[in-house]
């Protein structure tokens, strides 16, 4: 059984916490580890030991490798998206893969970004859906529904039992249709987990959907590899409708049925759905990080950075983080992706970024930022290294605080100590890398008449990022 983890998704609903260059199946929102790694591990003793498919957008392609790294997974297929097609093109591509090892294998389709409270009732969802999907059917989980429930798509079963044949999947329900669903007995919420044979999948897509199978294949086989990355070709993927899978094959095949699923599953969409899935105190708040309340009763308050303190609250999402403050209703949390639309019509960096910015290499946080200038901190991981590079409108100087760097500049190669420093002029080959131990960290000033990430010419990388823009070092 091979696990397929599909983690394109951008999280919008849970800014400003999740952003698009790091959304949400990233981050340790419940627990320590981050959604993607909480679904892997969810696997565990179901899976046969087989390494996980993860498909991703491209830009989140080293977030990936570094979480399954986290899990001791050196070796597990990560495909990359060009851009998000939804997840029917997603599926048929993890099955073209698996179909070239073995035409029946089992795949099981799973989100990055939910949560599954109970284990136990998970895997044993699972036995009774491969024993179906062997057969040949096409098998999803229906979600045993605890509330009547507007914001999620049901599927009705035939009849009641451990596997049924499906009878019809069905949009978000108003409130009154909801409350006939949930008193029927016969409606699940669709929980988009799937399980069912690459060859069976396959076929039903080619007769429901061949243009998907026909881009998809091209895509696939026209795509490149390096290091632990399948590259789709971009110019074949575009012609992929953007579908899901239930729109291209599942509403239309014979062959589905659904397995009752009562394991505590949350999509964690929005602020809201994350404060239920949290144990809260005396006063029905959930507080994470440094927070103090007074009168303050049902809310979800989240401190990333700073102190945050409330007074006479009731039913709010108050989120902190370094760079901006989420205040909102509870109940209307689902419209923070109004707030991120704001964003991104106004071309503000933060719906893309975090101060905090992960690459390959380390990371760089923001310190600092005015006209002509800006200061960053810099870590760098031992033995790791950022492109040969130039800039064409800044120069830099950075300062070492810890480690010992080793500086390109031009023909020369020296080392660098803590307290000492070097400058960049503008229009030079440079680089930086770590040979030491232990992590380098040092301040960067940058000044010039063009700050912008996208000043980047490189010449030479550790990760293959060559003809990518808008990516620092």
């Amino acid at each position: 059984m091979v696990p397929v983890i599909l983690a394109g998704g951008a999280g919008s609903r849970l800014w400003p916490l999740s952003r698009s260059s790091h959304p949400k199946q990233f981050l340790p929102l419940v627990g320590n580890k981050t959604m993607l790694q909480t679904t892997v591990e969810r696997l565990e003793g179901i899976d046969g030991g087989r390494l996980p498919t993860v498909i991703c957008n491209e830009q989140h392609r080293f977030l990936v490798a570094e979480q399954l790294r986290e899990l001791g997974i050196e070796e597990g297929e990560i495909i990359l998206e060009p851009f998000g097609r939804n997840t029917a093109p997603a599926i048929a591509i993890a099955a073209m893969a698996a179909r070239e090892k073995d035409p029946d294998e089992l795949l099981i389709v799973l989100p990055a970004d939910h949560l599954l409270v109970d284990t136990a009732a998970f895997r044993k969802a699972v036995a009774q859906a491969a024993t179906a999907a062997e057969e040949g059917a096409l098998a999803t989980f229906g979600i045993v529904p605890t509330r009547p429930e507007t914001g999620y798509g049901y599927i009705r079963a035939v009849e009641g039992g451990r596997v049924s044949q499906v009878s019809r999947f069905v949009e978000k329900p108003d409130a009154l249709t909801a409350e006939a669903y949930l008193d029927s007995g016969d409606y699940y919420w669709n929980g988009g987990m799937f399980l069912f044979r690459a060859d069976r999948i396959l076929e039903e897509l080619e007769l429901w959907a061949p243009e998907i199978v026909r881009a998809c294949s091209e895509a696939y086989q026209s795509g490149t590899r390096d290091l632990v990355f399948t590259r789709l070709d971009p110019a074949a993927f575009t012609t992929c409708p953007n579908v899901s899978i239930d729109y291209a094959v599942m509403e239309h095949t014979d062959s589905a049925v659904v397995v009752p699923l009562e394991a505590g599953w949350s999509d964690i969409g929005s602020w809201s759905a994350l404060c239920d899935a949290e144990e809260s105190d005396g006063h029905g708040n959930v507080i994470k990080g440094d927070a103090l309340t007074v009168d303050t009763t049902g809310s979800y308050i989240r401190a990333e950075d700073r102190l945050v303190a409330t007074i006479g609250l009731k039913d709010c999402i108050v989120i902190e983080t370094p760079d901006a403050i989420l205040v909102a209703d509870k109940h209307r949390s689902q419209e923070v992706k109004l707030i991120v639309e704001q964003l991104k019509a106004a071309g503000r960096d933060e719906c893309d970024f975090h101060r905090r910015v992960h690459r390959p290499w380390g990371f760089y946080e923001g310190v600092s930022r005015a006209d002509r200038f800006q200061v960053k901190k810099i870590i760098v991981n031992p033995g790791a290294a950022l492109s040969l590079q130039m800039h064409h409108h800044r120069a830099e100087h950075w300062i070492v605080v810890r480690g010992t760097a080793r500086v390109i500049c031009n023909e020369e190669t020296h080392l660098i100590s803590e307290d000492q420093s070097t400058y960049i002029p503008l229009g030079t080959l440079h680089r930086l890398e770590n040979p030491g131990k232990i992590p380098l960290e040092l301040i960067e000033v940058q000044t010039g008449s063009y700050l912008g990430e996208d000043d980047i010419v490189r010449f030479q990388d550790d990760y293959q990022r060559m003809s990518e823009t808008g990516d620092r070092a």
